[in-house]
């Protein structure tokens, strides 16, 4: 059993506004070709990506907080969610088709396109019923990152693949020990996540 101090830092560090930013240094590490052809310039798309996935939004959220729109940043409340996670698609949104249309020679723009129908699908969701954005999050990384163990000719992504998969059930379990989600609510925002990113990937690429 994971301990709620652990389970309320592991819920940090795996927050859903870094996984874009995750991705990037995943497949910078071991899919270099995926980021950038050039290595070395990969830390540049990095920070660029950081900055408007997770850095601007949460500039948002903070804003949202001060003016009471919003009142905790955990957002526990699923009519309480509506509004940021607009705001947030909106930037994911933008983000996407920035990267597609001025970024062309990058194959990272159609992986931002499967980050941005992560984001959408969240908002469409939550909507009616409240998931488990860790959860799909997470769940669609893994969704992203296995159909990708095809496109490479050595299995240089398979132990990764697994320590990501150890992952994603170490952050569900986080989220059901902190009360934050019943375990209907991880579990749809699990198979969610895995799907659009599984499909997305293997019709973008």
């Amino acid at each position: 059993m994971i301990a709620r101090p652990v389970a309320q830092l592991i819920s940090y560090v795996f927050h859903p506004l870094l996984l874009a930013t995750y991705l990037v240094i995943f497949l910078s590490m071991y899919f270099p070709a995926m980021v950038m052809a050039d290595r070395g310039k990969a830390w540049v798309i990095t920070a660029f990506v950081f900055v408007f996935t997770c850095l601007l939004p949460t500039m948002n959220l903070l804003m949202l907080r001060s003016f009471k729109t919003i009142g905790s940043l955990t957002m526990e409340s699923r009519k309480e969610r509506i509004f940021p996670f607009v705001m947030i698609t909106v930037i994911y949104g933008v983000i996407a088709y920035l990267f597609y249309n001025n970024l062309p020679f990058l194959k990272l723009n159609k992986l931002m396109l499967v980050v941005f129908a992560l984001v959408l699908v969240s908002l469409l969701i939550t909507l009616f019923f409240k998931i488990s954005i860790h959860s799909l999050s997470i769940a669609g990384a893994v969704g992203i990152v296995i159909p990708l163990n095809k496109a490479m000719e050595e299995p240089c992504l398979l132990i990764p693949t697994a320590v990501l998969i150890v992952l994603a059930g170490v952050v569900m379990s986080a989220r059901l020990v902190l009360g934050a989600h019943t375990l209907r609510e991880v579990l749809y925002g699990a198979m969610v996540g895995l799907v659009i990113g599984y499909v997305g990937v293997m019709a973008l690429f």
